[in-house]
Parts: C-alpha cells; sequence; structure tokens
C-alpha cells in the first residue's frame, strides 16, 4: 500500500482536541493537576523514521535517539516506516537490504531499551520475484524489526500497549485481526488503561487533506466505546503532521514524523527547514499515569 494508492477518507465524526504546530507542546488536560504527581511510565513514541543513506539520515537520526535517551524513558514506541522505502514496483532486493542494514545500525545504540514496532506501508517489499521469496511481504518486517507477529499486545506497570497491523485493503484491520482485538479488549480487566498504536490515524484531523487513515474507524470507533473504560489512547504517524483528536474519552495522537520531509530541507509548502507542511521533524514522548490519564509532548528536533 502506497501513499498515492490511498483513497481520502471522510465523514470523520471526530471532536478536535488540541492541535499543535511548530513548536513543542502537550495535551493541556490534566497537565496542571499531573505535574504535583509521577507518571508511572514514560515512552518515547517516535514514527516515520525512513532511514536512508543519504542526506546525513543516519547521523540525525542517532543525534536524536541520544537526546530521547536522555529524558529517562521507559522503552520506544516505533510507528512504522522504518526505512525510506522498499514498497515501490522497481526497489531491487540490495537496496531493500541496505536500507534495513542502516536501520540495524542506527538503533544498536538502543541496547538497553525494549523497541516495540508496527509496520508501515513503506517497509515491505512487495517487488520479490515470488511470494515464496523470503524477503517477500510483511513476514519479513516482522523478522527485521524483531516484533513477535505484525500485531500483537503487551503490559507494562500496568498499562496495556495493543500494536495492530492496518496494510490491509483500504487502509484497514483484517478480520482476523479484529476478532483477536475484540477478545483483547473484552478479557482484560475493568478500567485497565490501554495504547493502541497503528501507523494510520484511526481518527484524525490532517486526514482530511493528506494521507490516510483507517476506513473502518466506524467500527474502530464503536468498538473503543463499548470498552471506554479501557482504551485511552490510539497513537499514529503516517501523515507526517501533528495533530489531536478526542472521541468518547479517546484521544487520538498523530505525532508527525522523525524525518520531517523525509531528511530533506522540504518544498514550497513547507513552514521550515524539514518541515511537512506545517509540522516539523520530531518525536513525542508520553507520560502514562495510573489513573489512565495521559500527557502526550510533541518535540521538534533540527536537522
Amino acid at each position: 500500500m502506497k501513499r498515492r494508492d490511498v483513497i481520502k477518507s471522510a465523514g470523520i465524526l471526530a471532536a478536535t482536541g488540541l492541535l499543535t504546530g511548530n513548536s513543542s507542546s502537550a495535551n493541556a488536560a490534566g497537565a496542571e493537576v499531573k505535574s504535583k504527581t509521577r507518571p508511572i511510565l514514560r515512552v518515547a513514541h517516535i514514527t516515520d523514521v525512513h532511514i536512508r543513506p543519504d542526506l546525513n539520515a543516519p547521523e540525525k537520526f542517532k543525534k536524536c535517539l541520544e537526546e530521547i535517551k536522555k529524558q529517562k524513558i521507559d522503552f520506544f514506541l516505533n510507528g512504522g516506516d522504518s526505512i525510506f522505502d522498499a514498497s515501490y514496483n522497481d526497489v531491487k532486493r540490495e537496496r531493500v537490504t541496505e536500507l534495513w542494514d542502516l536501520w540495524d545500525d542506527c538503533i544498536k545504540g538502543l541496547n538497553g531499551y525494549a523497541v516495540h514496532s508496527c509496520i508501515g506501508n513503506h517497509d515491505t517489499w512487495w517487488a520479490a520475484p515470488d511470494k515464496s521469496d523470503a524477503m517477500y511481504g510483511k513476514d519479513y518486517v516482522v523478522k527485521r524489526l524483531n516484533i513477535p507477529d505484525r500485531y500483537y499486545s503487551f503490559s507494562k506497570a500496568g498499562w496495556h500497549f495493543i500494536i495492530l497491523d492496518g496494510n490491509n485493503p483500504s487502509i484497514s484491520v483484517d478480520d482476523k485481526q479484529f476478532d483477536w482485538l475484540k477478545e483483547e479488549l473484552k478479557n482484560l480487566p475493568a478500567n485497565q488503561p490501554v495504547v493502541i498504536m497503528s501507523h494510520y490515524p484511526i481518527l484524525g484531523v490532517t486526514p482530511f487533506w493528506e494521507g490516510g487513515m483507517h476506513s473502518d474507524y466506524k467500527k474502530l470507533k464503536a468498538l473503543f466505546y463499548q470498552h471506554r473504560d479501557k482504551v485511552k489512547v490510539c497513537l499514529s504517524g503516517h501523515n507526517h503532521l501533528l495533530d489531536t483528536a478526542s472521541y468518547n474519552g479517546t484521544q487520538y495522537f498523530c505525532n508527525g514524523a522523525m524525518s520531517g520531509y523525509w531528511w530533506g530541507k522540504g518544498d514550497d509548502k513547507s513552514a521550515g527547514d524539514g518541515y511537512y507542511e506545517e509540522t516539523p521533524p520530531g518525536y513525542a514522548i508520553l507520560e502514562l499515569y495510573q489513573d489512565g490519564s495521559v500527557i502526550n509532548k510533541y518535540t521538534p528536533h533540527s536537522y
């Protein structure tokens, strides 16, 4: 699935929360109250790294990771599109291997930190000679990202984390995965807070004009409403733009892109060097609290 193939979504029933632009910002809800308490988890959300050998991208990415590590985080959530592009029809095996080797070299500096990743649309190599090729499709990405499967879950410090695979027709959760998700939420204790991460926004503001979002958002938001005591946050990337939407007590954070304008200077729509439209390259730090509340702070980084 490629950006050029994404069908723009319409009819989004979402109440808009904080929309952030070119500066470091935090979700303000509860921020003053939480200033006197300590979060039980601090999690870095990086997405759309699009690592590439040129434009000094590896050095810039490594520098950003060192900056994040200084912020006393517990682990990383990687939102997909880890490599620049394996998805187009003319991409060769050697290029895919080169990009994944670069990824491995960059994240070896995170030794001691867990990195929980999801699959982005640009991570998969569909141009392999045939489907039996070891590098074809999602299974190879699962292997290179060192994740349990294309979708999975884990728990930490009382919070539950669910990682989805939206790389299915029309950007959606396939039936098998949706049945798993329903059981996953059903079997959690009442009021256990949940973070859900997909590469694509499930609900958002920016999909009205850029990128895309889950086409099954109505199905998902209805499920989340059934478990509104649990589903607190949905994280995404894909659009390279920064927005926040809030609906039925769930907050939806689309946290820009580590690579900004794919590590380049930008174009005539860029508000600054490296910006994608009005969003600077950056990452988010989430502070997660015992009562299920969250503060999501997006921090721009300079090239």
